[in-house]
């Protein structure tokens, strides 16, 4: 019997040591030397997946040579929320940049069918109680969340800022007019006083690296960059009627594909899902909003809902703290404060607390795998689709008819584990495990360039700060930063996401929490009448050296993940991965700190100079 999310029962009598073997054994199977290297750029012959927008026409301008207070790289909710921190900090003279023909981000790029936010929408979209919004159901579809992010920009305003389809090139700082040369491939030159990188870290897609790639002679796409002129159907309504006749493959089975491949199953004459290693795939079970409970919430909910997220999905829930969520991201944390309430919540160590994590981690693992195998009929896909590996070394994922998908006749798991991918393709289609696969449509689920080096995830060239200084040489070996938002040699330049700082289990938190601190530094500067900021490199010193002292050592639970952007593709030389160096006594904690050191007004560790005033 197939549970619901809130009444299923873990497994009891794991055997853990054989487990855990397995894992390793599951984990060796996939790991490719080339780690990272086996992705592509979109660039070259693929430069239209990244490039190009299919949904907006581009509206023609001339190019803009201005001054400005700041210029904001990203319209996603990254950006969002840092021209939002501005807005709250008085600062309206600013410049939000972005390729995309709307606000959105992600949201806007990916409009594949069977797209939703894959954790609760109360805590994942931001600002529902400024804008008054009320999201349709607990994950909700993507266009629903792209609305709200337009509904977000009219309500600050945002649109008299914005800059859409312009790609920023070049970010050069001007030590004679200490501003930063931003040049656009709409031939723009902006001097800006600041500039805040905020482009996220979903913001360019990467393909396999597969040989032959340019030898198939069918069509091509990103799942990003969804083709509904081919497929049919459209974004509100993915009825892909065109497929009918067609063999379609998918690269790729991880968040993305999980919602795809329900539709493609639904709709296509045959499909392939070509898979390297499963995700864990749990009951969705998706309700609608229920308008009664939300008219009852008080002031506050949001930012309460999102910190018990928060305890509950990352950390641990504090003794009667209920669960407020009710899904796969926190049974775990649901499971075990059940069982320590049952015990009269024993005082026991942080130690004792993670090795009983470990073991409930293992028994929900187990119980996905069971719920795989009583859903798919044929045994060896089943055995196949089973994750094998800790809860999070890949981001969990619920659908009610992926798993089912696989039952239908034209419907054939493609699985190549042991070839560590697609083998080749060749002009008709593919070939994996020795056979060719012809069809006639290849998409790539294939993710976003989230962990290579940052001159592929940004595709800036230069980021060039005093004298001449390369941000990608500086920063090298890892991140150098000051509360993971500047840098020595990099006066007035601001970055977003997970660098040096507080991370917490939703980024549009994480990012709210950034855009205001950045709008507190770049109102106080102008306020001074600074014409440059940024951390000397004592503080910086210090900073890292406090950072390193505090860090929470997960290497061993990364090192014996499967390969994913989550640790590098396994890749365990690698000095930065998707999660930079988070704060490790937690997000509340880091930022209960930059409130106290904005409180205190003194701007601690940061060097700001003044133009000299006139006589």
């Amino acid at each position: 019997m197939i549970c619901q999310p809130t009444d299923c029962p873990p497994i009891s009598g794991i055997d853990i040591p054989a487990t855990r073997a397995k894992y390793l054994v599951e984990r060796d199977r996939r790991i490719r030397k080339e780690a990272n290297a086996q992705y592509i750029e979109a660039a070259g012959d693929f430069a239209d997946m990244y490039e190009v927008d299919p949904y907006t026409p581009v509206t023609p301008r001339d190019p803009i040579s201005a001054r400005t207070d700041v210029v904001v790289l990203g319209a996603g909710y990254c950006g969002m929320m840092v021209a939002h921190g501005l807005k709250q900090a008085g600062i309206e003279d600013f410049y939000i940049v972005d390729h995309a023909g709307d606000f959105g981000g992600t949201w806007y790029w990916n409009r594949y069918p069977g797209i939703q936010c894959d954790n609760d929408a109360y805590c994942y979209m931001p600002l529902l109680e400024e804008t008054s919004y009320m999201p349709s159901k607990k994950f909700t579809d993507g266009y629903e969340i792209q609305q709200h992010c337009q509904i977000i920009a009219r309500t600050f305003g945002l649109y008299d800022n914005a800059l859409f389809h312009t790609l920023i090139r070049g970010l050069r700082w001007d030590g004679q007019l200490n501003r930063w040369h931003v040049t656009t491939n709409r031939g723009d030159d902006i001097e800006a006083r600041f500039v805040v990188i905020a482009n996220g870290p979903l913001n360019k897609p990467k393909l396999p690296g597969i040989p032959g790639i340019q030898d198939f002679k069918g069509k091509i796409f990103h799942t990003a960059r969804w083709d509904y002129g081919y497929t049919g159907g459209e974004w509100k309504n993915p009825v892909l009627d065109k497929l009918g006749d067609k063999k379609v493959a998918i690269i790729g089975t991880g968040a993305t594909a999980i919602q795809v491949v329900p539709h493609l199953g639904r709709y296509a004459g045959q499909v392939y899902v070509i898979q390297r290693t499963p995700s864990s795939v749990d009951l969705r079970a998706n309700k609608p909003t229920d308008l009664e409970w939300f008219q009852s919430l008080k002031p506050g909910w949001q930012q309460e809902r999102i910190r018990n997220f928060h305890h509950a999905a990352m950390e641990r829930l504090a003794p009667g703290e209920p669960d407020l969520i009710q899904d796969i991201w926190t049974e775990i944390s649901r499971n075990l404060s059940a069982e320590l309430e049952a015990e009269g919540w024993p005082d026991i160590t942080v130690e004792e607390f993670m090795q009983r994590r470990e073991v409930m981690d293992y028994r929900v693992m187990e119980r996905l795998r069971r719920r795989c195998e009583e859903i798919v009929a044929d045994p060896a896909t089943a055995e196949a689709l089973k994750p094998w590996y800790r809860f999070l070394c890949k981001r969990p994922c619920s659908n009610d008819d992926y798993y089912p998908t696989f039952n239908r006749p034209n419907v054939e798991l493609v699985d190549v584990a042991s070839t560590q991918g697609v083998e080749r393709m060749t002009e008709k289609g593919f070939i994996a495990n020795g056979r060719e696969y012809e069809i006639d449509c290849m998409i790539f689920a294939s993710g976003y360039e989230v962990t290579n080096e940052l001159h592929r995830r940004w595709a800036i060239e230069p980021v060039a700060g005093r004298d001449g200084l390369s941000i990608y040489d500086y920063w090298a070996d890892g991140f150098k930063t000051f509360q993971g938002m500047m840098t020595n040699g990099f006066p007035n330049l601001f970055f977003t996401g997970f660098t040096q700082a507080g991370v917490n289990a939703t980024n549009s938190a994480t990012f709210i929490a950034q855009g205001r601190h950045i709008g507190y530094i770049a109102s106080e500067a102008l306020k001074r009448g600074a014409v440059t900021v940024e951390p000397t490199q004592e503080a910086q010193d210090a900073y890292i050296a406090q950072l390193r002292s505090v860090a929470v050592d997960n290497s061993d639970f990364v090192e014996a993940c499967t390969p994913s952007y989550f640790n590098n593709e396994g890749d365990q030389t690698k000095k930065r991965h998707i999660f930079g160096e988070p704060w490790g006594p937690g997000f509340y904690d880091f930022e209960d700190r930059l409130q106290r050191w904005r409180d205190a007004g003194t701007l601690e560790g940061l060097a700001l100079t003044c133009e000299p005033v006139a006589a």
